[in-house]
């Protein structure tokens, strides 16, 4: 209950004030403006004195609090660090629009064989050439063309391969690393 005198503020309102008089379930405050006003019993709180609100400001940190008021520092992302001399892997896109000119009228089976003959021609390029690395870049999708491709490096003794760099191609390429064989 509150007593003349009690330091008390208002719930939904931003005012302060004191006790002046209580009756009943009403509570009349002298704002610290000095205006006279009456509340309910429940539309106020008793506010605690000065000392005690001291002692509660000394048990807070102040190091938390500005650690929590500085600006966050921005997150760095990790690069590929990259050789000046450093040849790019060489990309292929085994996408169907990528490799012919119209689409039209060719089998989902046609269009699936076409894909792997390529990357299959591409292959025996880069070993030819001595390249050690390639990057087949076939989507996401429903994974045919990624099982195909990986039943088809998996024939290869001196290939291996892996998922592509998230970053750069997300999932839907496979890199592909030629292993150099002495002639």
């Amino acid at each position: 209950m509150f007593n003349k005198g009690d330091q008390v503020s208002v719930l939904d309102e931003d005012v302060n004030g004191v006790v002046v008089a209580v009756k009943d379930k009403q509570v009349t405050i002298e704002t610290t403006d000095g205006f006279v006003m009456t509340y309910f019993v429940n539309e106020l709180i008793k506010i605690n004195n000065s000392s005690n609100l001291m002692d509660s400001i000394k048990r807070i940190n102040v190091g938390e609090i500005v650690k929590e008021k500085e600006i966050p520092k921005p997150r760095s992302f990790v690069k590929e660090r990259k050789d000046k001399r450093e040849i790019p892997a060489p990309e292929f896109d085994l996408h169907i629009e990528k490799l012919v000119p119209n689409k039209r009228g060719m089998s989902n089976y046609d269009i699936l064989t076409l894909q792997a003959e390529t990357a299959k021609r591409h292959i025996e390029f880069a070993i030819r050439n001595r390249i050690p690395k390639i990057v087949f870049i076939h989507g996401v999708g429903e994974g045919v063309l990624k099982s195909e491709l990986d039943f088809l490096l998996g024939r290869y003794d001196n290939v291996a391969f892996q998922d592509g760099n998230y970053q750069k191609y997300g999932q839907g390429a496979t890199e592909v690393y030629i292993k150099q064989s002495s002639k």
